[in-house]
């Protein structure tokens, strides 16, 4: 069995009343989900996650490792793949997508982004995201 792991983030403005998540349109599948990618050489997660959403969005965000979720499931047939999701805080809303990997991005609210989520894993992700904030605020 293949095993493939990638990394990412549940990216959040930084106001503490109503946060707004970021989802992203992926150009591969053309889903709503998470800024994400594949690891990298020697890259541990935290390295993949920062240098995925830098990529994707051109933001600058600081991490939350204590969020730390995974997804596991079968991409095609013979491969296990694990997408490993921290927190993500940005202090900014301007992103500059990169137009090879993403075909759309929207900042939105909890019941929004929710709506918005195509994966039922990924809305799973944001439960836990919005909770995880719920209990830290």
């Amino acid at each position: 069995m293949k095993q493939e792991k990638s990394c990412g983030a549940v990216i959040v403005t930084k106001e503490t009343e109503e946060p707004k998540f970021l989802l992203i349109k992926h150009h591969n599948g053309g889903h709503w989900a998470f800024p994400k990618g594949h690891v990298e050489g020697n890259e541990i997660e935290e390295e993949t996650a920062l240098r995925e959403i830098m990529e994707e969005t051109h933001l600058t965000v600081e991490l939350d490792t204590q969020f730390r979720h995974v997804v596991r499931y079968s991409p095609y047939e013979g491969t296990v793949k694990d997408v490993i999701y921290f927190m993500a805080y940005a202090s900014e809303q301007e992103i500059h997508k990169q137009d090879e990997e993403v075909l759309d991005s929207s900042w939105s609210n909890f019941e929004e982004a929710l709506a918005l989520v195509t994966y039922e894993n990924d809305r799973t992700i944001l439960q836990a995201a919005k909770d995880y904030l719920t209990k830290k605020n």
